[in-house]
């Protein structure tokens, strides 16, 4: 592991380039991810966040849906080199910061989490499922 201090690295509110995306997505096991796919869905991201330092891509993560009802965090990744070390909860804290603003009381805030990484999320107010009045989350992979 190596050790980044808060007053080294930046935070962005932007995406990624492509190819940081996809060596990012690969670097936390996630698997090759097709480029122009990476694009399009970059591209229509509600909110990206990246954390750099000096020009080198540490973390990053983002919201997808439609920007009303539905908002989905997805692809909250820290290159497995810096884990540990609070970059992850730097991005959920501007994430968090942008749904303020961005989901209305009503609205549907959702994630998948990693194996392992619920207790993560657990900290921010997200709830597990199932639950009392839940059913569990589903997905499919095409």
């Amino acid at each position: 592991m190596t050790h980044v201090k808060k007053e080294h690295y930046q935070v962005f509110h932007q995406p990624p380039t492509v190819t940081e995306f996809c060596a990012l997505r690969k670097q936390a096991g996630w698997g090759e991810t097709c480029p122009e796919m990476a694009r399009q869905s970059l591209q229509n991201s509600l909110y990206s966040v990246c954390i750099r330092q000096s020009q080198k891509l540490l973390a990053m993560g983002r919201v997808v849906g439609d920007g009303a009802m539905y908002f989905y965090i997805q692809d909250v990744i820290v290159d497995p080199v810096y884990q540990g070390q609070g970059l992850g909860h730097e991005i959920m804290l501007n994430i968090e910061q942008y749904l303020q603003t961005a989901a209305n009381k009503g609205a549907t805030i959702g994630l998948m989490a990693a194996q392992g990484k619920t207790g993560f999320y657990l900290r921010y107010g997200y709830i597990e499922r199932p639950s009392a009045t839940l059913g569990s989350g589903m997905c499919r992979f095409a």
